[in-house]
């Protein structure tokens, strides 16, 4: 599922506070023990009430379906499921945080963006061990590197994935013809083979579109760079801002500067609407055309429809990414320690995580399914999409999750991202010189990572 950016600088301070927070509590390596049990009855004694928490934009995890099915054939087991934020980062995660820590709040089940993973599986004794619950049978639904991603610092098992981002790029088919461009999706496809390309094609739709208030080529910073840098990690060790030994490479990896550098050219050509994500302008923005094209992993279709409505159906579609595949996002579902029915929970989170729950994921949200059985089903491989045009989105997200390879993020990723693409967004909206940017990114991160 999503990433979202900070808003403001109490939001900033906001995660720094609990993830300072967490972290004073991270010595302590005691997972919780939860009874013996399995997840092979769905058959509460007492009727309990299972609580999901998850955030995200537009259709978000995509859960409505899957937990009215659920709740129709478990009277004894009913899950309450609630959207906390479409914001990850800034709200969700020290929120998340700050309840875990006290002990109380969370939800019974809760969602966790991959960025924040490395700092969860430091702490296992946030969560509950999913292997007495039979959880641990599960290693074959998954790629190698999204299994272990769930596994904590203790080799416990604490999450299991929802779905995984794939790449593409979504467009605004009427806007690309007003500019007198193609808008077909292989012909878009054609014109933007790589980056280079992909500017030329930019500076063609904003000569066509040079008043104030015009839509521009792209929506602002954040989206760009987080497609490079999923292109550029795997070119450069599989890492981002940390190496395997988590220590922060910030200002050694080439693809960040790769990253930040072509968010910069972007961004002084002129391009982008200079709109952080996830914001409400952010979303107003797609919902009245103010931009014609983003990055799109497969997650961020259901932000787009969700905010669009009804009256975007059709004017959007799906094309190829320049320069090839990446991931961007994909999320996971864990159990707090804290919760009261974690044997109920972790049946919840079997169901949600399987095959049938990702199916239903896909179909509401474009979530593209991380387990393999869901990925192959056809009700996921052959969907066709009728709000992007009947964009074959099965296909176009199958093939672009097919030879992925895993991206170490490392314990502070969250925060590091944070404090980084902040400083691109004051760059990107004039408040940080381009000159300067460059150092200010890096110091942000420094700071953040602590």
């Amino acid at each position: 599922m999503l990433n979202s950016k900070r808003h403001g600088k109490l939001a900033a301070v906001a995660v720094m506070a609990a993830t300072a927070l967490a972290i004073t509590s991270c010595g302590s390596s005691d997972s919780a023990t939860p009874s013996a049990g399995s997840t092979g009855s769905a058959a509460a004694a007492e009727p309990v009430t299972i609580t999901v928490h998850t955030f995200g934009g537009g259709a978000n995890f995509g859960y409505k379906k899957a937990v009215e099915t659920w709740n129709a054939a478990h009277p004894n087991i009913q899950v309450k499921y609630q959207n906390l934020t479409d914001r990850f980062e800034d709200v969700y995660l020290p929120q998340l945080l700050q309840k875990l820590q006290a002990g109380s709040g969370t939800g019974d089940i809760v969602g966790i963006d991959e960025g924040a993973m490395g700092l969860m599986k430091a702490r296992p004794q946030f969560f509950a061990d999913l292997a007495p619950y039979g959880l641990d049978s599960r290693k074959s639904d998954f790629p190698a590197a999204k299994w272990d991603n769930g596994i904590n610092k203790d080799g416990k098992l604490f999450a299991l994935g929802t779905d995984i981002g794939g790449m593409g790029m979504c467009y605004r088919k009427d806007l690309l013809e007003k500019a007198g461009l193609p808008s077909e999706r292989d012909e878009v496809t054609k014109l933007w083979p790589d980056w280079a390309s992909f500017m030329e094609t930019g500076k063609k739709f904003q000569a066509a579109n040079p008043g104030k208030g015009a839509p521009k080529f792209l929506d602002g910073p954040n989206t760009l760079y987080n497609v490079v840098l999923s292109q550029e990690a795997p070119k450069n060790g599989n890492i981002a801002y940390f190496d395997t030994g988590n220590q922060l490479v910030i200002d050694k990896n080439p693809a960040i500067k790769t990253s930040f550098d072509t968010v910069k050219s972007y961004s002084e050509a002129g391009l982008t609407a200079k709109l952080a994500s996830f914001t409400p302008e952010w979303n107003a923005a797609i919902k009245k055309g103010g931009f014609a094209v983003m990055g799109c992993p497969a997650w961020m279709l259901g932000v787009i429809s969700g905010n669009a409505g009804d009256e975007g159906k059709g004017k959007w579609d799906v094309a190829g990414v320049p320069g090839g595949a990446g991931n961007w996002g994909g999320s996971y579902l864990a159990v707090p320690a804290q919760s009261k029915h974690p044997k109920e929970a972790a049946e919840v989170l079997n169901y949600l995580t399987g095959k049938e729950g990702h199916v239903m994921a896909f179909q509401e949200a474009q979530a593209f399914p991380s387990s393999l059985s869901g990925q192959q089903d056809p009700a996921v491989a052959d969907m066709k999409n009728e709000f992007f045009s009947d964009a074959p989105t099965g296909k176009i997200f199958g093939d672009s999750v097919k030879d992925l390879l895993p991206v170490f993020l490392g314990e502070k990723h969250a925060q590091v991202k944070t404090a980084a693409e902040k400083v691109l967004e004051g760059m990107d909206k004039g408040s940080i010189p381009y000159g300067e940017a460059w150092t200010k990114f890096i110091e942000a991160g420094t700071k953040a990572a602590g």
